[in-house]
């Protein structure tokens, strides 16, 4: 099932006080970054994000899904109507997440 515009359009409001939020469509779903590193998906219209130490510590209860068949685990976000925890989210993960991997040429 893919994801609808609507859920990934609410999600972007959600993060919204946030700079350099950004999203590419993915196969009928939406890779979402911030200032260009990956922090996770709108997978069948859920919210999920990497497991970092930062985000596990801040939803120790989050399930543990897959985005897709043959992904590596992703944290289900299931607070998604808290913006204020959202945004601590993001903050606390963006240290963590990997830089983005540079273009061959």
């Amino acid at each position: 099932m893919a994801s609808s515009r609507e859920y990934l359009d609410f999600i972007l409001e959600q993060l919204s006080e946030l700079d350099g939020i950004t999203f590419k469509p993915m196969m009928g779903e939406y890779i979402l970054y911030c200032h260009g590193k990956i922090i996770g998906g709108i997978y069948d219209d859920r919210f999920l994000v990497k497991p970092t130490r930062s985000a596990a510590a801040m939803m120790p209860d989050a399930d543990r899904e897959l985005p897709y068949e043959g992904a590596k685990e992703m944290l289900l976000v299931d607070n998604v109507d808290n913006r204020e925890f959202l945004k601590e989210l993001l903050k606390a993960m963006y240290d963590e997440l990997p830089a983005p991997k540079q273009k061959r040429m």
